[in-house]
């Protein structure tokens, strides 16, 4: 028998969608990309040109040779850093507080780094 994975509350990433982020581990250390998608539940991203993986696929009506499809694999979270707009480079997240138009204050993310707000 197989052990079931342990189901884990989600909790908040350092990374968001649309981010353009740096791999700092694995076997695609150093390429770039923007994340795609992200799963909190497990840590993990999808971004763009990074982890391809091979799906073989057989003939459907919309595919009608089949054949093999190249796609982004997900990749985990701890394994890739924001890239700091202002540098460039890899950098921390961190948090401030920033009094919008309407007087109130808001809560966002900026480059450790620079101190650049984050999108």
């Amino acid at each position: 028998m197989y052990r079931r994975k342990k189901k884990t509350a989600p909790h908040a990433m350092k990374v968001r969608k649309g981010d353009e982020v740096v791999v700092i581990a694995g076997n695609d250390k150093g390429k770039k990309g923007k994340v795609l998608k992200v799963f909190p539940d497990e840590d993990r991203v999808i971004v763009e040109g990074v982890n391809q993986i091979k799906r073989h696929t057989k003939p459907r009506p919309n595919m009608p040779q089949g054949g093999i499809i190249e796609r982004e694999g997900k990749i985990h979270a701890s394994n890739v850093m924001v890239l700091d707009p202002k540098s460039g480079k890899p950098t921390r997240i961190g948090h401030k507080f920033v009094t919008g138009e309407d007087g109130k204050k808001k809560r966002v993310r900026v480059a450790r780094a620079s101190g650049e707000v984050l999108g």
